[in-house]
């Protein structure tokens, strides 16, 4: 089974987003609240499209 991106609202009311490995754990989340669905989805798929060839870096 693949992770997935688990899209939620918090107390606020705002959206927010995570994304969960096969086992259940959390491994990364959006890091803020989005004022609507389609903004969090947003952020999901930016994180789709450039994390994959991203380098890791020491800083």
């Amino acid at each position: 089974m693949a992770g997935k991106f688990e899209l939620y609202k918090d107390a606020k009311g705002e959206y927010r987003w995570r994304l969960k490995a096969s086992n259940g754990q959390t491994i990364a989340t959006g890091g803020e609240g989005y004022s609507s669905a389609s903004n969090a989805k947003a952020g999901i798929a930016s994180v789709q499209k450039n994390a994959p060839g991203a380098e890791i870096v020491e800083v």
